[in-house]
């Protein structure tokens, strides 16, 4: 069965940096993303990448900032956050999907629990 599990997320200073790991069994899909949920707001698309072909994709509000990657060997989709930002603070998921296009999140099928991202002033 497909389980996405997420882990890396903790409490960074502003500036700082997390790297994000996104632990992939099942089959494997064609996207996967990164999505986040701060409290009182709706999920936003982070960024995304084929698994295929590793292009990425990414919000303006983090394009510069984070990087999305993936290891084929080891089955794991990595969000690495360089300048973290408070407004950068929130839930963070692991999605994919066989669907798109990447930018619409209805097209994702699959979760991950998420896993929080808090970053002080």
């Amino acid at each position: 069965q497909v389980q996405l599990v997420e882990s890396g997320g903790g409490l960074v200073q502003a500036g700082g940096s997390l790297r994000l790991s996104c632990a992939a069994s099942g089959r494997t899909f064609s996207m996967y993303a990164w999505v986040r949920q701060a409290p009182r707001k709706e999920r936003e698309f982070v960024a995304a990448i084929s698994w295929s072909g590793g292009n990425t994709y990414y919000a303006p509000s983090v394009k510069g900032r984070f990087s999305i990657s993936r290891d084929k060997a080891e089955n794991t989709v990595y969000l690495q956050m360089n300048s973290l930002k408070p407004e950068d603070t929130a839930v963070y998921y692991c999605a994919a999907s066989n669907s798109g296009p990447y930018y619409r999140l209805s097209e994702y099928n699959y979760w991950g629990q998420g896993t929080q991202v808090t970053v002080s002033s």
